[in-house]
């Protein structure tokens, strides 16, 4: 696992925590988030992007709930040989239904999330990764839905 080259001070971990737990809807979402951090607009904006350009953080953004709006999600793995990987991954990549891919150490060495429009869609955007890679995809349906928090610590 790649250790984040940014050293977490307790303002990033204010940061993370608090976002976590839901982003303002309004004219200026990063002030009005800023101010309940006591920080400036322009400071947490440094801090996001500094935190996402070392790798302490991967993404920042919307999670939706795709299930709730008539769409799905599905867990998918593939086993790809390493010397077709990173062609493998991009193709699969550049889809905008995959949410998230990521490298294991495994037989099924690649893992990523789909989101369709409809359930479907799951199943029609798998075999189009499948007809375009020409390796399987298998399809791992999400069977019950569990919440968790996440807190960073000192």
């Amino acid at each position: 696992m790649k250790e984040p080259l940014h050293d977490l001070d307790d303002t990033d971990r204010r940061i993370i925590n608090a976002l976590q737990e839901g982003f303002p809807i309004a004219p200026r979402p990063y002030a009005a988030a800023a101010a309940r951090l006591g920080l400036t607009e322009a400071d947490l904006i440094a801090r996001l992007t500094a935190l996402r350009e070392s790798g302490a953080i991967t993404r920042f953004g919307p999670f939706f709930d795709a299930a709730a709006m008539g769409g799905a999600f599905c867990l998918c793995a593939m086993a790809v040989p390493p010397a077709e990987f990173e062609a493998t991954a991009a193709r699969v990549n550049a889809r905008p239904e995959v949410a998230h891919n990521y490298a294991r150490a495994h037989r099924l060495n690649m893992w990523f999330v789909l989101a369709t429009e409809t359930p479907a869609g799951i199943e029609a955007m798998a075999c189009a990764i499948e007809a375009e890679t020409g390796y399987p995809v298998l399809r791992l349906p999400k069977l019950e839905e569990f919440f968790i928090g996440f807190r960073v610590v000192a």
